[in-house]
């Protein structure tokens, strides 16, 4: 077999810091060629040795025109993986009794509405039978583990993306892989220095999950380790 048809083939969506760039490292390590995407031209050199595998792009997933000329701009291009991670903190302290419509409105936006809007446009690029479309949620969107009030708006917005998905999936008519996943609690700009793990740990168990379930059709709440997570 060709390399090029051994060579495996990620976009992720949301790639200039964090997770996203920690997840784009670790499958190009892994031998894949990556398309990531930035809201704005790159400041990090961390991807430059790379430059053979990686293809760098542009998009603001929450301004209509920028993806338009995306989606155009990938139009014939097939991938293994396409992975949406999208996602903001949102408001800090702030409850419903408190936050505004504007902020409300961008949080969901980002974390839900266009993640989700994206995700219809990009299905032609997943790879049929094998391919996977992923999206980066949390363990905070699950409505039955939710016995803590952690981030309420945070999470309400997890949640809201984990429903968009299920209906996504119940009205696809392609045969892909959909995984609804949560990277742990990350050592990140949102995570903070306190939390459990570090990004390497994070991606490396992600790229993992994305490895086992390929062709497996399934639509799962996974975490990085491959645990299952109740809706």
């Amino acid at each position: 077999m060709a390399k090029a048809e051994m060579e495996k083939s990620a976009l992720i969506v949301g790639a200039s810091r964090g997770l996203g760039l920690g997840l784009a490292k670790e499958l190009l390590d892994r031998g894949w060629r990556v398309t990531a995407t930035v809201r704005s031209a790159p400041k990090s050199s961390e991807l430059l040795d790379y430059h053979d595998r990686l293809t760098l792009d542009t998009v603001d997933i929450n301004n209509p025109s920028m993806v338009e000329a995306f989606v155009a701009r990938v139009r014939d291009e097939v991938f293994d993986v396409v992975f949406i991670n999208a996602g903001i903190g949102g408001p800090q302290g702030k409850t419903a009794a408190d936050v505004t419509p504007d902020e409300m409105t961008h949080l969901f936006m980002t974390n839900a509405i266009s993640p989700v809007r994206l995700a219809y446009r990009l299905l032609p690029n997943v790879k049929r039978e094998t391919g996977i479309l992923a999206f980066m949620s949390s363990v905070l969107g699950s409505v039955e583990r939710n016995t803590h009030g952690v981030s309420p708006l945070y999470s309400a917005s997890k949640a809201a993306l984990n429903q968009l998905t299920r209906g996504f999936v119940a009205q696809m008519k392609e045969h892909v892989t959909v995984l609804t996943l949560h990277p742990g609690w990350v050592k990140t700009d949102m995570g903070g220095p306190h939390a459990d793990i570090d990004v390497p740990t994070s991606v490396k168990g992600l790229a993992d999950v994305l490895e086992a379930k390929a062709g497996s059709g399934v639509h799962e709440y996974l975490d990085y380790r491959g645990e299952v997570i109740p809706w």
